[in-house]
């Protein structure tokens, strides 16, 4: 297959500016990363040649190369004709500056959580007190080496039930240089761990309901279906976590827990639960936080 070209395209700004009008034109989703055209062009482009993608501006008069110019305008056709998040055609993601490897063994790392752990937004009193951190669900490892970052005395168990996805997240964690404080556990939620117990537990586990699930974009029907799905109310594994974390958890500990739009179903089920909603600058009430105690002292309807 003849590698694309357009004589056109001669600048980054070029591709940049052609990149947005093919991704406005072909009225894609976001949502990995980016919101908007603008965005998602600039980080395929700065990303494909491994420039920093804080800021395009000082780039825009950048030449690529004959090479350069061929791999842009293919990622920008597959981009459009796929429908592939940017994060999965260039191998990498961001979350707060720190890079991750990704590929379509995981969900491309996101969560409002890892806004929380960087901005300081939770409830916890001195970082350095934290000592053990759990963190289910684990994907490609973001929020485990997230919190490793944040709680510079803690150690940290990550566990996911699929081989492919801790082959991802030993990579993450080997390139960041944390296997001395994160440990990776195959299984189902807790069942791996024992009796362990945590003064944080921390999970973006599958939240999307049946109706959420069926109306998906394409872009995200290219993720694992099995770290999205989570049965008819969106609240299949949080109903797990909410009746093993005690036992998991310190006298003191916590569970901060992302669920999405299950707000209402979740509160509805557990009204007893008093939820503190987390919420940041891009989200409100899809992160709750809730002490052992309080999990201890109630139980669902």
């Amino acid at each position: 297959m003849p590698r694309p070209t357009n004589p056109s395209l001669v600048t980054l700004g070029d591709f940049f500016r052609f990149a947005v009008g093919r991704f406005r034109a072909a009225r894609l989703a976001y949502g990995h990363g980016t919101t908007n055209a603008r965005d998602e062009a600039a980080f395929l482009m700065l990303e494909a040649l491994r420039l920093p993608i804080h800021a395009l501006d000082p780039y825009l008069d950048l030449r690529p190369t004959a090479a350069e110019r061929a791999r842009l305008l293919t990622l920008i056709e597959a981009r459009v004709a796929l429908r592939l998040p940017a994060p999965y055609l260039v191998g990498a993601a961001y979350m707060h500056g720190v890079r991750f490897h990704v590929d379509r063994r995981a969900l491309i790392p996101r969560s409002f959580i890892g806004d929380l752990l960087v901005g300081g937004g939770l409830p916890i009193g001195d970082p350095a007190r934290v000592r053990r951190v759990l963190d289910l669900c684990t994907g490609s490892g973001c929020l485990a080496i997230l919190a490793a970052l944040v709680f510079p005395r803690a150690r940290v168990d990550a566990v996911d039930l699929s081989a492919g996805v801790l082959a991802l997240a030993r990579r993450n964690v080997a390139t960041h240089r944390l296997g001395d404080r994160i440990a990776l556990h195959r299984g189902d939620l807790f069942d791996p761990l024992g009796n362990r117990r945590y003064d944080l537990i921390l999970s973006n586990p599958p939240y999307v309901d049946a109706r959420g699930m069926s109306r998906l974009p394409p872009e995200y029907r290219h993720e694992p279906r099995m770290a999205l799905a989570a049965g008819d109310d969106g609240l299949d594994l949080v109903r797990r976590i909410l009746a093993e974390a005690p036992r998991h958890l310190t006298d003191r500990g916590n569970l901060l827990c992302e669920i999405g739009r299950g707000r209402k179903p979740l509160e509805a089920a557990y009204p007893r639960l008093p939820f503190l909603w987390l919420d940041t600058e891009q989200s409100e009430g899809e992160v709750f936080w809730i002490s052992r105690s309080d999990l201890a002292r109630s139980s669902p309807t």
